[in-house]
């Protein structure tokens, strides 16, 4: 083992609590350490803070960390004082006399880490100080940022390149958990990070189970999966408008859920209210919009749910990371139908943006159609996506229930020919459900006063219900097969595609239209080729509770997020091990030095009044 690594784990043990570095870690942080340049992309939750803090810690001066998040830098500090380590934060959030203190004791060089957000550091008087700091390293975290094709595109990142030309001899480290190839050419172009070495991490997350059903009532069908399968534990629900954030919110709040609601519309009070008692209660649900999310670092996130079609996979994948960040069972769940697709692609036509832009994001949302259409394992889907390779997984819900597939070719074709046939009857389109009534032979008002009861293709599907219908034509826009003209009402509209399924020259293998099928709740403690975590006896679970309302005291004492005293993972390892003594209890993983003499006696008080007295 080298010097450089050998102070490394020093650190990550003495400090961190950690008994040795994961994956790319060891590499990472000695490559920084030395000086180089890095690229790192590493999935949320897989230590990507660690990769800059340690070396930040190994090197002469202030670790200077780039966050566009300020929950996130908030956090980070508040975790970082927990472990001893000076760091402090410059962002809108602080007065004037704030600033000037933590500007003072960077000159004095009393900080290890100096988080800044990225109009802070770009400013006048941010480069003014960094002029006037020992600056041991560059972190530029979510590095994702600085791609314009992306979906949290910043512009001020942009400038963040001056970091390479005003200060070439200092490392630069940047790290994001979403990055797709285009996107990491981006970044290295736009970071001048071309003589950097890139470490990618596998972007699986094993302990995470992928779910996609169809929409059928999607509140009902959501309460439904809280309520059987995750009944008092933390989540996310994200919904696409403010609207539909209030009204689940509300809906759960009526089912006795205890659930917030979450937008831009709120006041910038409200929204810190609602995202502290998210972070610091147990057990609270937050229904939200994109606007939530980023920066959260609440560790026990057991499931992450989307009523609404996410724009990419990137967004999607990033989003869904929010859960099980500690390692445990968590799952991403969403629901979704035709009227999303409708609603994204009319976005994007509508949209303000340039034809490049246009195309480039209906190649994301294609690519976020097909992780929800195929039927094959979705944690393969995804790590393709990120050019990496997996085998099944054991663990998703095709692979636990692989959907049928069926000769979609029929079905398409009567489909297809109605579309042609009533546009061609009337001289104008019509809709989905239009079509879908004609096929089915239902004599509504509106077949009857267009006189489709007459078309070739009246009552041809009778045969097949309305969910299935609209099964297949979901697929069929998503093959590009049919059109949505979003100019003329939504009405449906053949391609250049569809005459060859038409004339039979192309046939289609289409996935059948199921019911969403709730998963039993210990299947999902325990299927999968991956191993998580069993439920424990009711004696670990009475101390991990106990230790839990200690944390959270500790945590309101200190005006801290709970889990940045100590994770629920090293309270559950506390609680099985059941320590008598601060020496046993510092081989628990994320109790460092300050942390056991900080807290090691109270711990141990904890437990030894919560478990059981012998008997006899």
């Amino acid at each position: 083992m080298s010097d450089t690594l050998a102070r490394a784990t020093r650190i990550l043990q003495d400090v961190f609590g950690y008994p040795e570095f994961r994956g790319q870690q060891a590499d990472i942080v000695t490559h920084v350490a030395a000086g180089g340049d890095a690229l790192v992309l590493m999935p949320t939750g897989g230590g990507k803070s660690l990769c800059y803090q340690v070396p930040a810690l190994l090197r002469d001066g202030v670790g200077v960390v780039v966050s566009p998040l300020i929950a996130l830098m908030q956090d980070q500090v508040a975790a970082l004082h927990e472990a001893g380590v000076r760091a402090e934060f410059l962002n809108s959030t602080q007065d004037w006399q704030q600033v000037q203190a933590i500007e003072r004791r960077a000159r004095a060089g009393e900080l290890d880490l100096l988080y800044m957000a990225p109009e802070r550091l770009l400013a006048e008087r941010g480069i003014a100080l960094l002029d006037q700091l020992e600056v041991a390293l560059f972190a530029i975290d979510e590095a994702h940022c600085v791609s314009q094709w992306g979906h949290d595109f910043r512009q001020e990142y942009l400038q963040l390149a001056v970091l390479a030309e005003r200060y070439p001899a200092v490392p630069r480290i940047a790290l994001t958990a979403t990055a797709d190839a285009a996107t990491r050419r981006e970044m290295i172009q736009r970071l001048h990070l071309q003589d950097a070495r890139t470490f990618v991490e596998s972007f699986d997350r094993p302990n995470i189970r992928y779910r996609i059903a169809e929409k059928d009532s999607p509140r009902r069908q959501l309460l439904h999966f809280i309520r059987e399968e995750h009944a008092g534990e933390s989540g996310i629900v994200y919904c696409l408008s403010r609207k539909s954030v209030e009204e689940t919110a509300e809906m759960l709040v009526k089912e006795g859920i205890d659930a917030l609601a979450y937008h831009a519309g709120f006041t910038a009070t409200e929204r810190k209210e609602r995202q502290n008692r998210f972070i610091e209660d147990d057990g609270v649900v937050m229904v939200a919009t994109i606007a939530f999310g980023m920066g959260i670092d609440k560790p026990d996130v057991r499931f992450v749910a989307h009523l609404d079609l996410p724009k990419s996979v990137e967004g999607y994948y990033q989003e869904t990371g929010r859960a099980g960040r500690d390692g445990q069972p968590a799952e991403a769940w969403m629901v979704y139908g035709l009227a999303d697709v409708v609603q994204q692609r009319r976005l994007i036509e509508q949209s303000e943006a340039e034809e490049p832009f246009k195309r480039a994001a209906n190649a994301k949302l294609d690519a976020m159609l097909g992780l929800c259409e195929t039927v094959r394992c979705r944690r393969q889907y995804l790590l393709g996506y990120f050019d990496q390779v997996g085998e099944p997984c054991g663990n998703c819900d095709n692979c636990l229930a692989p959907p049928a597939q069926h000769d979609g070719t029929e079905a398409a074709q009567k489909l297809l020919s109605c579309i042609y046939r009533c546009a061609k009857y009337s001289g104008f389109a019509f809709g989905a459900q239009h079509i879908i009534d004609v096929l089915r032979g239902k004599r509504t008002e509106k077949v009857l006063e267009r006189g489709h009861d007459s078309v070739s293709t009246f009552g041809i599907g009778a045969e097949v219900d309305e969910t299935q219908w609209r099964a297949v034509l979901r697929q069929l826009v998503t093959l590009r097969l049919v059109a949505i003209d979003h100019d003329h009402w939504n009405v449906l509209r053949l391609t250049d595609g569809s005459r060859e399924v038409l004339t039979g020259a192309r046939r289609l293998t289409l996935r059948q239209a199921a019911a969403a099928r709730p998963a039993d709740r210990r299947r999902r403690k325990t299927a999968g080729t991956h191993p998580v975590a069993a439920p424990g006896s009711p004696q670990e679970e009475a101390v991990f509770q106990a230790l839990r309302a200690w944390r959270r005291e500790v945590a309101r004492e200190h005006g801290v997020p709970a889990y940045t005293v100590l994770h629920d993972t090293s309270l559950r390892e506390i609680a099985r091990r059941l320590p008598d003594s601060a020496a046993l209890l510092g081989s628990v993983a994320g109790i460092g030095a300050t942390r056991l003499v900080r807290y090691g006696d109270a711990i141990v008080q904890v437990v030894r009044a919560a478990r059981p007295a012998p008997i006899g």
